[in-house]
């Protein structure tokens, strides 16, 4: 698998372009070097770009961390989150899984993804008992970020109460200033081990590229490009849509294969992962 430098080699190639945002953009505090640089050289080239994120907010919350890291909104053209799909199939209950959903839901998450419920979406309730269905939307601050262990008797309690989960986040772990948590999705783990029901929105689910081909203006899907650090979701995702990926190795890639993995390696890696990127991405560059 050829590794590339920066994009400027497939520029000429692609029109538009979907950037994962942890791991990919920003480190979770900051962006990476050059990021900023890049997303300059394409719109300079009348380029499209969103960013998709399976980050269990919606899309406005989103937009405001990324003005507090200085990304300028003229540097991208839309945001699909994770939590702005969700909010749309729980606000409007027109996809089949979410239509046998009722109203009350019981929350397992911090306080700042309750964007997801607003406007009258769900209505949240304090125990199991009481809900139709479990909100995850990943670790809170209490229970912290490092072991799915302290969240097993809550989950344990919302699966003997029948509650389907509606998992916002699908990524198992993210890399936050060069720290690995975990997410959403080893909270679905563990339910799926005692055979729960769960529905995880966003990537690797080719539903939440519509959505971005609107933002994108485009229809045609061989024209763009999708950058991820996870093979499981940003590149699967990418495949079953349709679109070109290009494997970044920054956040959860480097975690994982290190600082200079070698083509032959990667191919490998892609290839158990049933993932087959045009090239790897040393990092978000120009």
């Amino acid at each position: 698998m050829p590794i590339l430098e920066g994009l400027a080699p497939v520029s000429d190639r692609y029109d538009g372009y979907v950037f994962d945002l942890w791991g990919v953009v920003h480190d979770g505090r900051q962006p990476y070097p050059g990021v900023i640089d890049c997303l300059a050289e394409l719109k300079a080239r009348g380029k499209k770009v969103v960013f998709l994120t399976n980050a269990p907010r919606r899309s406005w919350f989103i937009q405001g961390m990324l003005d507090r890291m200085e990304i300028d909104r003229g540097l991208y053209d839309g945001i699909i989150s994770s939590g702005e799909v969700a909010w749309r199939w729980l606000s409007r209950r027109d996809q089949p899984w979410f239509e046998k959903l009722g109203r009350k839901a019981f929350h397992i998450g911090p306080e700042r993804d309750l964007s997801v419920v607003e406007e009258g979406a769900a209505e949240l309730v304090a125990t199991p008992e009481e809900a139709d269905f479990l909100l995850n939307t990943g670790p809170d601050p209490d229970r912290k970020s490092k072991s799915v262990e302290p969240y097993r008797p809550i989950l344990e309690a919302c699966f003997k109460a029948g509650l389907p989960m509606v998992c916002v986040n699908p990524d198992r772990a993210v890399m936050v200033a060069g720290e690995r948590l975990i997410c959403a999705g080893a909270f679905a783990d563990v339910y799926a081990e005692w055979g729960g029901d769960i529905f995880e929105v966003g990537k690797p689910d080719p539903a939440v590229y519509g959505p971005v081909m609107e933002l994108l203006g485009m229809t045609d899907r061989a024209r763009v490009v999708a950058v991820g650090d996870t093979p499981h979701t940003d590149l699967a995702g990418a495949q079953a849509a349709g679109i070109d990926s290009l494997w970044a190795l920054t956040g959860l890639a480097a975690d994982a294969h290190g600082a200079d993995p070698s083509p032959d390696y990667l191919f490998e890696v892609a290839a158990e992962e049933k993932v087959a990127p045009v090239a790897a991405l040393r990092s978000l560059r120009w």
